[in-house]
């Protein structure tokens, strides 16, 4: 098992946990030591590293924590899209079977990288980069599912400062692939892990959840719980998305979204999110 605790492993009600974090495996910041160093430093309990569409680090991410000694979520934030909207999925607990969710993050990666050349050969043609410089093509390859749409942008922005228009990006096909929300949703429970819906509250290009919203989609998405605490929510959000995890029998999560230093975890108490670690092997005590 690649999972950094055993079977039975407790914790405390009051103790600190975090459960949505990312690493630069793939948009963040954090290097994977640097950030467990920070949850152990800060008496974390528990916590998850969620990175975008990544699976096949996580035997490496695993051994990170396991060799400094702490408990360490199996997870992952996979990009989806439901009806017109992005829908984010928070996965846990997929560490028996890795390959229904590796074979999903591997399936939109080679397509976004396939965009990505498409993109960038066709502003190279129009005159909105130089030259072709298969250094800087490279760099955004390189790069995770989500985060080579930003990398263009700023590729683009790099040779046209201060550009209002972005349309050339938009007329050589860019777009961010995701994978249907069902199909993760599906993936993570062929592999005995639990989905749940990320940052519901969120305004900035992602669905906005209200109760009407999740009812639609707990009817057509088979989700096992919601991401009640994060903290763009307001006071008003975190109290509907908890009053409807509780009525339909959810799992909810708390997470702070850090990417880096500059917007460290939050400590969230374990309290908050005893079912779903009681789902995960941790015991809350």
């Amino acid at each position: 098992m690649i999972r950094s605790y055993a079977t039975g492993f407790t914790i405390t009600a009051d103790a600190i946990v975090d459960l949505q974090t990312h690493t630069h495996l793939s948009d963040g910041k954090w290097s994977p030591e640097a950030l467990v160093d920070y949850f152990l430093q800060g008496a974390f309990a528990t916590a998850a590293i969620t990175d975008h569409d990544r699976v096949d680090t996580m035997a490496g991410i695993q051994r990170i924590a396991q060799d400094r000694g702490f408990p360490l979520l199996v997870a992952a934030e996979m990009t989806t899209r439901w009806h017109d909207s992005i829908v984010d999925i928070l996965t846990f607990g997929f560490e028996n079977n890795l390959s229904p969710l590796e074979e999903l993050c591997d399936r939109i990666y080679q397509k976004q990288s396939a965009i990505s050349r498409q993109v960038y050969d066709h502003l190279v043609k129009h005159g909105y980069i130089p030259r072709d410089d298969e250094t800087e093509i490279a760099a955004i390859l390189a790069a995770t599912t989500s985060n080579q749409t930003n990398l263009l942008v700023d590729l683009f922005l790099k040779h046209n400062p201060g550009t209002q228009d972005f349309s050339p990006l938009r007329e050589a096909g860019y777009t961010l692939c995701t994978n249907p929300t069902e199909a993760v949703v599906e993936a993570v429970h062929q592999s005995g892990g639990v989905a749940l819906i990320a940052h519901p509250g969120r305004t900035d290009g992602f669905a906005t959840f209200n109760a009407a919203l999740l009812d639609q989609f707990r009817a057509e998405i088979p989700i096992d719980g919601i991401e009640a605490y994060y903290p763009r929510h307001t006071p008003e959000q975190v109290a509907l998305y908890k009053h409807y995890a509780d009525q339909h029998q959810w799992l909810i999560s708390a997470g702070s979204d850090s990417h880096g230093p500059g917007k460290p975890p939050i400590k969230y108490r374990a309290s908050q999110c005893a079912a779903l670690l009681a789902r995960l092997d941790i015991q809350v005590i």
